[in-house]
């Protein structure tokens, strides 16, 4: 297996130890100076601790969440991973109580690896269509 294919898995991977909240996974795969860049969350995601603590965010609020995956693009050292996130909104998220709506949004992944570890993430999610699925926005 070629080293863009072997990246290609670990992101694969990421996304399933992230629905699981696989820690261990997280403590081997993800460097301890990882950072998520993501515009759009008010905290930073730094390390394995982070990506756990995105999970406790995002999961209690959308505990059904799917995420399938379309593309992965692989060359050197990054792949672009081209997803939707599905899920129905029945917890808190942040300050906005549970809607029981359903979101359906687009997403694009670009994971840095080096040796079988996440070293960096730049997430770019349709953050205008989740607001207005979840009726935050007209």
């Amino acid at each position: 297996m070629s080293i863009q294919e072997q990246n290609k898995q670990t992101c694969r991977d990421y996304f399933q130890a992230f629905l699981a909240r696989d820690t261990a996974w997280m403590a081997k795969h993800i460097a301890p100076d990882f950072i998520r860049n993501d515009p759009g969350l008010p905290f930073q995601v730094k390390g394995p601790e982070g990506v756990a603590q995105l999970h406790d965010v995002l999961l209690p609020a959308f505990p059904d969440m799917k995420l399938p995956f379309f593309d992965f693009v692989a060359e050197g050292d990054k792949v672009l991973v081209r997803l939707k996130v599905q899920a129905t909104h029945t917890g808190p998220f942040g300050d906005l109580p549970a809607t029981q709506r359903k979101i359906d949004i687009d997403v694009m992944d670009l994971f840095q690896v080096e040796n079988g570890v996440l070293v960096g993430h730049w997430a770019l999610l349709d953050n205008l269509s989740m607001q207005k699925q979840l009726g935050t926005m007209a």
